[in-house]
C-alpha cells in the first residue's frame, strides 16, 4: 500500500487503514489544516472532506500542501466534474453517496480509489459489473443496518462494506464487528462545535478513540 508520496493506492486501502473514516463537513479553511493534524495525531489518516460547503476544495487542497501525513479523500462526489475537481485540489480517493457508471469511469481515469454508494442489491450488482468490490453502505442505518449488511453476506460474500449514516460511537462496534465491513464512516469525528472552538485536542481524542476500535477482517 502506498500512502504517503507517490504510488498505487487502492480502495482495499482506504476502508482498512483505520476502523471509521471521517466524514467532514468544512465551513473555514482556516480549520482545515489545524483540523487533519488533530485527526492524524489520534491515528486516523483518511480523511473524507465532503463536497458540500463551497470551501472543501481549498480544504483539500490546505490539507495535501501542508499535512503530507494525512491522505484527503473528496466525499459527496456525484459526477465526474466533481471528482476532475477533487483530484485537482490533492484528494487521493473519492467517496459518493450512490454510484453511476459515468462517475466510476471518471476516477478510474483519474486513477482515484473509488467507494461508490449503495443501498440496494441492484445497486451492488451495477457496481459490481463496472469493478467495484468495496463500497459503501448509506444511508446504512436508514436502508437497513446491520440486518441488511448480514443479509448480504450470502448473495454478495466477495463485496467489502463501509457503512455510514447513523454510525455513532454507540453502534460503530456492533457494524465493525460484521465479516463484510472493512470500517465505518462517521461524522462524530469532527464536531462542529469542536471546530468552531478549535478544540484540536477534542477531536485528537475522539480519533484515538475511533483508531481503537477492531474491525472483524
Amino acid at each position: 500500500m502506498a500512502v504517503n508520496g507517490q504510488g498505487t493506492l487502492t480502495a482495499q486501502d482506504v476502508m482498512r487503514d483505520a476502523p471509521v473514516i471521517p466524514v467532514i463537513v468544512l465551513n473555514d479553511m482556516a480549520h482545515a489544516v489545524p483540523m487533519a493534524r488533530a485527526l492524524v495525531a489520534g491515528g486516523i489518516r483518511m480523511l473524507e472532506v465532503t463536497l458540500r460547503t463551497p470551501e472543501a476544495l481549498a480544504c483539500m487542497e490546505a490539507i495535501a500542501k501542508d499535512v503530507p501525513e494525512a491522505v484527503v479523500g473528496a466525499g459527496t462526489v456525484r459526477s465526474a466534474a466533481d471528482a476532475q475537481a477533487a483530484a485537482r485540489a490533492g484528494a487521493r480517493f473519492a467517496v459518493s453517496p450512490g454510484f453511476t457508471p459515468a462517475v466510476g469511469r471518471a476516477c478510474r481515469d483519474l486513477n482515484l480509489p473509488l467507494l461508490p454508494g449503495v443501498a440496494t442489491g441492484s445497486e451492488i450488482m451495477m457496481a459490481q459489473e463496472e469493478g467495484f468490490n468495496a463500497l459503501k453502505f448509506f444511508p446504512a442505518v436508514q436502508a437497513g443496518g446491520l440486518a441488511m449488511l448480514k443479509a448480504w453476506q450470502g448473495p454478495f460474500g466477495d463485496v467489502v462494506f463501509c457503512p455510514t449514516g447513523g454510525i455513532q460511537p454507540g453502534n460503530a462496534a456492533d457494524f465493525l464487528a460484521l465479516g463484510n465491513v472493512a470500517c465505518v464512516g462517521g461524522s462524530w469525528l469532527v464536531p462542529g462545535d469542536a471546530l468552531a472552538a478549535g478544540d484540536w485536542a477534542r477531536i485528537t481524542e475522539l480519533a484515538r478513540s475511533a483508531a481503537a476500535l477492531r474491525p472483524a477482517r
